[in-house]
C-alpha cells in the first residue's frame, strides 16, 4: 500500500473542500450572519491539507486500483468530517454525530435529515447544506481531475471508485478532458434550472439551493414540506430536472456532437424513460381519488417517481399516505435507481438489464443445453467481467440491505421504518416510509444507528466497493515506509 500518495490525493481533495466553504462564507456576508463556523472549517481543511502536503512532498509514484479505491474513501469521510464543522460551531446542530450524518447526507445526495425545523437555520448554513449535494453529484475527485493535471493512472483508477455505473464512460482520449466536459454539461444544466426556477417566480437564492439540490440528486430544501408549497410551475420544473439529472452524461455529450441516432437508440434510456411513464402512469390513477383532478393526480405522480427513479428525494406530498400500490411501487424505484454515469443513485437501470438478460439466457440454457445465448447491451456483448461484477454488486447489495435492517431493529422501530431506512440511505435517495416518510425525519435515531447509516450513505454514493475495501483487513496487510 502506498500511503503516501494515498494522504497526497486525499490531502488535495481537503484542500479543494476549502475553497468550496468559501462560498457559504460569503452568503452568509450577504446576509449579515455569523462566518466563524466556516471560518473554523476553512482553518482545519487548510491546516490539514498544508500539513499532509508537507508530510507527502517525497512520494512513490506507484498507485493502483487498492489505492484509487483507498484514497476515495477516506476523501470521502475526510471531506464529511470537516465539511460538520460548521453545523456545529454555529450550534445549527450542537451534536457532531447529527452535523456528520446531516454532512454526509449532503455529499453522498442522499437528503436524509435529522432536523425538523430547517426555515429558520442561517442562510449561509442551508446554502452550505445545499452545495454539499452539488459537490457530491459529480464528484468532488472528478472535479479535482478536471482543475488538477494527474497522470492517466492515477485518473483511471479515480474515476473507477467514484463514477457510478458499470464503468466510467470514456468521452474524450483523456481522463482530465472527460472529467472537464462532464463538469461543463452540469454546470450548464445547474445555470439552465437556476434560471427557469427564478422565472417561475422564486428568489435566485431559493432558485440557486433547490437547483444544487436537484442538480446533485439530493433533495435538500430550505422549506420545512421540502416542495409542496411550491406553485406547480416550480414542481413540474424540479420534476423534468430531476429526470434530466438522472440520465447518462455521456448521452448529453453526444447529443452536442449531433450522434441523435446513438442517444435515441440507447437501451438504457428508453427503458429508464419508458419505467418513469409506466410509473407516473399507474399511480396516478392509483391516487385519484385523494387528488382534487386528474390533472392534480398526474403532477404528484410525476414529481414522486421522478424524485424516487432520480433518487433526488424531495416530496410534493406526503405519499406516506398514498395506496399501498403507489408506495410498492415508489419503493422499487428507490432501489432501481436510474441511469448508470448520472448523479442518481439505486442499482441502475443497466445493471438491472443485465441481470435480468442473463437470467433470461440461463433460462434458454437449461432448455437448450447446447445453444448460445450472448448477453448484449447497448449492441455490445457483455464480458464475462462485467456479468460477475454487476451479479456480486447485486448480491452485495441486497445483503447490506438485510443486515443492516437487522441491526436498525435493535432500535425496536416497526419492520417498514426499519427497511425503509437503510434502503433510502443505501440508495441515496433521502426519505423513506413510516417514521422516515416525507413529513419526518432521522433525528430519533440514536448515535450508533446514525453512523452505521451515514457508512450505508456513504457505500451506496462510491456503489459499495470503496468502502468495503476500505474497511477490508488485506487492504492494509502490506504496509510499506511512511
Amino acid at each position: 500500500m502506498n500511503y503516501r500518495i494515498i494522504l497526497k490525493i486525499v490531502g488535495r481533495v481537503i484542500g479543494i473542500e476549502a475553497v468550496f466553504l468559501l462560498f457559504p462564507t460569503v452568503v452568509s456576508l450577504i446576509y449579515h450572519e455569523s462566518v466563524k463556523g466556516f471560518l473554523v472549517a476553512i482553518a482545519v481543511a487548510v491546516a490539514v491539507s498544508a500539513l499532509v502536503t508537507a508530510l507527502t512532498r517525497k512520494h512513490n509514484s506507484q498507485f493502483y486500483a487498492k489505492e484509487g479505491f483507498t484514497s476515495v474513501a477516506l476523501s470521502w469521510v475526510c471531506i464529511s468530517l470537516i465539511g460538520a464543522i460548521p453545523f456545529v460551531v454555529e450550534g445549527s446542530i450542537p451534536s457532531y454525530v447529527d452535523a456528520l450524518f446531516e454532512t454526509v447526507s449532503g455529499f453522498t445526495t442522499t437528503g436524509s435529515s435529522i432536523l425538523a425545523e430547517i426555515a429558520s437555520l442561517p442562510r449561509g448554513i442551508l446554502f452550505w447544506r445545499s452545495l454539499t449535494h452539488w459537490i457530491g453529484g459529480m464528484g468532488i475527485l472528478v472535479f479535482m481531475m478536471a482543475v488538477v493535471p494527474m497522470s492517466k493512472e492515477f485518473s483511471m483508477y479515480i474515476m473507477r471508485a467514484e463514477v457510478p455505473g458499470l464503468e466510467a464512460g470514456k468521452l474524450t482520449a483523456k481522463i482530465q478532458h472527460n472529467s472537464i466536459v462532464l463538469y461543463l454539461i452540469y454546470i450548464f444544466l445547474t445555470v439552465l434550472e437556476t434560471l427557469i426556477l427564478k422565472v417561475c417566480g422564486l428568489s435566485f437564492y431559493d432558485a440557486l439551493v433547490h437547483t444544487f439540490s436537484t442538480a446533485g440528486t439530493g433533495g435538500f430544501s430550505v422549506y420545512n414540506d421540502s416542495i409542496t408549497s411550491c406553485s406547480p410551475a416550480v414542481q413540474i420544473t424540479i420534476s423534468v430536472f430531476m429526470m434530466l439529472f438522472g440520465i447518462n452524461f455521456n448521452l448529453y455529450f453526444l447529443l452536442l456532437l449531433r450522434k441523435f441516432r446513438s442517444v435515441f437508440k440507447n437501451e438504457e434510456l428508453r427503458c429508464y424513460l419508458a419505467l418513469i411513464a409506466f410509473s407516473t402512469i399507474t399511480i396516478a390513477f392509483n391516487i385519484r381519488k385523494l387528488c382534487g383532478s386528474m390533472g392534480e393526480a398526474f403532477r404528484l405522480a410525476f414529481f414522486q417517481v421522478n424524485a424516487f427513479s432520480s433518487t433526488t428525494g424531495f416530496s410534493s406530498a406526503d405519499f406516506d399516505k398514498w395506496p399501498t400500490y403507489s408506495k410498492m411501487l415508489l419503493f422499487l424505484l428507490m432501489l432501481i435507481g436510474s441511469c448508470a454515469g448520472s448523479t442518481a443513485g439505486g442499482l441502475k437501470i443497466s445493471r438491472l438489464m443485465i441481470v435480468f438478460k442473463a437470467s433470461v439466457a440461463e433460462i434458454k440454457h437449461m432448455l437448450h443445453p447446447r445453444s448460445i445465448n450472448p448477453i448484449r447491451l447497448e449492441g455490445k456483448s457483455i464480458t464475462k467481467e462485467i456479468l460477475r461484477g454487476t451479479i456480486v454488486y447485486f448480491s452485495m447489495l441486497v445483503i447490506f440491505i438485510l443486515s443492516g435492517s437487522l441491526l436498525l431493529s435493535l432500535e425496536n422501530k416497526d419492520l417498514i421504518t426499519s427497511i425503509s431506512s437503510v434502503a433510502t440511505c443505501i440508495s441515496n435517495v433521502g426519505p423513506g416510509f413510516n417514521l422516515v416518510g416525507p413529513t419526518c425525519n432521522f433525528g430519533f435515531f440514536s448515535a450508533p444507528s446514525k453512523l452505521l447509516l451515514s457508512v450505508f450513505m456513504l457505500m451506496g454514493r462510491l456503489e459499495l466497493f470503496p468502502i468495503v475495501i476500505l474497511f477490508y483487513p488485506s487492504t492494509w496487510k502490506k504496509r510499506g515506509q511512511f
